[in-house]
């Protein structure tokens, strides 16, 4: 008999403007179904967005075609009494939490789960112990974390990183003795299995970047990086606008850029499309100020889309590996001559590089280890 996951998380397909911790958990599902039953609670809209979802059921149990069955909370139902209920009313092994510092979707759970003992409970930290986080409205942050460790909040925990350096920044955020699983997060199943290339003309590039519009993902570095570039450049930006203040400084820039820039943002994009569409782009520039994995990062090398990103995620060492660039973000002068090194690439050199990005990102997707590593956590 297969073991229960019970998963808690703010968004969930349909939706997709949460970005990355949508698609971790969409991936679990995916290459585990089939030795676990997924039950998922979320929320009815999308992130930022207030109408439900179109055709769904909210406040009940709903079999999903994969197997899984999903509870869509509307906004007026989510409370802790019903969250209390859901979970004393619902049959699993395993508690699975995404994130520590939402109050319906991690906390309240956390709380119900703490005289429940016979439950396992997982929390995957998705990026939020790292440093660049933490900095990101500190005071409350720090605040939180003080009174987690008083209050010993994470007793009983198992936590989830997905890579050495998270597992480094959870034990320095709540004690040596913590407990954490080590599970990469898992591809999509959809990659593409087969090579296509793309017209390259020398002198001009073709960049996209798919992201929230946030300080944390660094558009307007992107922008100002632009400014310095010599050759031709198309940039095509998607994400959903998180942060007015910061959209308002970026419109800025974008009004600053040479005539041999052309910059355009194009909005939010579901999900399922994403793949197509880097396609139609050379290169990948998403100089973020830090990412726990970057599934788009895998997705751009999976369509043989060389990435130009910072030196904050788990994919480094491009350069060497002949499949993009992981630069300092001290060196805005380095991206830019990245950028125009693109640009004055021939289609055979290009090729190339697009090739071995798409090879490399086949390799990781068939890696057999990281499967095994994500059962772990579920035993």
């Amino acid at each position: 008999m297969k073991k229960k996951v019970l998963i808690f998380i703010d968004w969930y397909l349909p939706g997709y403007k949460a970005g990355g911790p949508i698609q971790s958990v969409a991936n679990l599902v995916e290459h585990l179904k089939k030795e676990y039953d997924f039950l998922i609670v979320t929320r009815n809209t999308d992130y930022c967005e207030s109408i439900p979802y179109p055709g769904i059921k909210s406040d009940e149990w709903t079999g999903q075609p994969n197997g899984t069955k999903i509870y869509y909370f509307s906004d007026s139902r989510l409370t802790r009494s019903n969250i209390n209920s859901l979970i004393r009313e619902t049959e699993f092994d395993f508690i699975y939490l995404n994130g520590i510092f939402s109050v319906y979707f991690t906390l309240i759970p956390l709380f119900c789960m703490r005289k429940r003992t016979d439950k396992a409970v997982v929390i995957a930290a998705r990026g939020m112990f790292a440093g660049s986080a933490l900095e990101v409205k500190k005071t409350k942050k720090k605040f939180f974390m003080n009174a987690a460790r008083l209050l010993r909040l994470f007793k009983n925990v198992v936590f989830h990183a997905t890579n050495e350096t998270e597992e480094r920044d959870i034990k320095k955020a709540l004690g040596e003795m913590i407990p954490v699983r080590i599970a990469g997060n898992l591809p999509g199943k959809a990659l593409p299995e087969k090579y296509s290339g793309r017209e390259k003309l020398q002198g001009h590039v073709r960049l996209v970047n798919i992201a929230r519009i946030a300080p944390e993902k660094n558009l307007l570095y992107a922008l100002e990086v632009l400014k310095q570039v010599k050759y031709r450049v198309d940039f095509d930006f998607y994400g959903p606008v998180y942060n007015q203040e910061y959209w308002a400084q970026c419109k800025l820039v974008l009004d600053e850029l040479p005539g041999n820039v052309r910059a355009c943002y194009k909005g939010s994009i579901e999900s399922h499309k994403v793949m197509s569409l880097l396609q139609n782009y050379h290169v990948m520039f998403m100089p973020t100020a830090g990412e726990n994995f970057g599934h788009i990062i895998l997705q751009a090398l999976s369509a043989g889309c060389p990435v130009l990103i910072s030196d904050q995620t788990p994919w480094n060492d491009l350069k060497n590996k002949g499949i993009g660039y992981d630069l300092q973000l001290s060196d805005q002068t380095g991206f830019a001559d990245v950028i125009d090194e693109v640009a004055g690439m021939s289609q055979s050199d290009y090729d190339k590089t697009s090739k071995r990005a798409f090879d490399y990102a086949l390799q990781y997707a068939s890696n057999p280890a990281i499967i095994e590593q994500n059962r772990h956590l579920f035993r």
